[in-house]
């Protein structure tokens, strides 16, 4: 075979591989290309998603400029153009990549495997231990709260039924008169949940609740009337159900610690154990 047939033979299968390789960028969906990085069009769809074309051509064009950046700065320094070390850099990233592995592991760990229950009893002991830690922002109350038209009969009785909890009597009364009836006798309520429901400001209920277990209130339409069945004044310590999510933070926290370092010296433990690590 002739020379001249043979290198036209190699230059033909080098047009055809690079014009394969060309199609086959093309086909991946890459939208730019620098130094052998590709930002890719689907991840510039995903960006402008719901924009305009004038909005979606500006988000677009930022992100390649400061992926081109990155790109530019990635590389000056991995060639050695800026003078920081390679071997250095490289360890840095590997000692990262290492912690990154890492915390994943551990975030699995935690997650599947660490026990999130926290017993009752656990509860009530660290709440004793540290009562001035769950101190009340502001009361607590439980009880309940009739809204009334301003010139509603029989107001008289429905206090006196709200102060002896006559629960059939009130919603009775309810039912025929009221203009709203919540029953929370079974829940904490803050004094701002209160002022939501009713006209009156945030330190004069505070006042009201140190000598009052029924507090009534008008504005120009209708009277609101709230009996207090329990209460939990603002400076005190909180019931413990309303503590027990700040304790069970607390002591998952604790578990969290030493449920990990437990993990850690069974795995190097049992590593040493199959004779994985070499000591010289």
């Amino acid at each position: 075979m002739k020379k001249e047939t043979i290198i036209g033979l190699f230059l033909t299968a080098f047009l055809l591989v690079g014009c394969q390789a060309l199609e086959k960028k093309q086909q991946s969906g890459a939208a730019v290309e620098l130094h052998g990085h590709y930002l890719y069009q689907s991840t510039l769809d995903a960006l402008t998603v719901g924009l305009n074309s004038e909005d979606s051509a500006r988000v677009a064009q930022q992100y390649i400029t400061q992926w081109a950046k990155d790109i530019l700065i990635y590389d000056a320094v991995k060639e050695g153009m800026t003078g920081i070390a390679g071997d250095e850099l490289e360890q840095m990233v590997e000692d990262y990549r290492r912690t990154l592995y890492a915390h994943a592991y551990e975030e699995y760990l935690i997650n599947h495997r660490m026990p999130k229950n926290v017993m009752d009893t656990t509860v009530q002991q660290i709440y004793d231990q540290m009562p001035d830690r769950f101190l009340l922002n502001e009361s607590v109350v439980k009880g309940m709260l009739v809204v009334v038209p301003k010139d509603a009969p029989n107001i008289a009785k429905l206090r006196k039924w709200m102060r002896d909890e006559s629960l059939d009597e009130i919603e009775k009364y309810a039912y025929q008169i009221a203009n709203g009836y919540d029953l929370f006798t079974d829940k904490w309520m803050t004094t701002t949940d209160v002022i939501s429901k009713m006209p009156v400001e945030h330190d004069a209920l505070e006042n009201m609740l140190k000598t009052k277990n029924q507090i009534e209130v008008s504005d120009s339409l209708k009277t609101y009337i709230i009996q207090v069945t329990e209460k939990q004044l603002r400076g005190t310590p909180m019931p413990v159900e309303l503590a027990r999510a700040e304790i069970e933070k607390i002591v998952l926290s604790e578990r969290q610690v030493e449920f990990l370092q437990k993990e850690r010296d069974r795995i190097y433990e049992e590593a040493v154990q199959r004779g994985e690590v070499i000591f010289y």
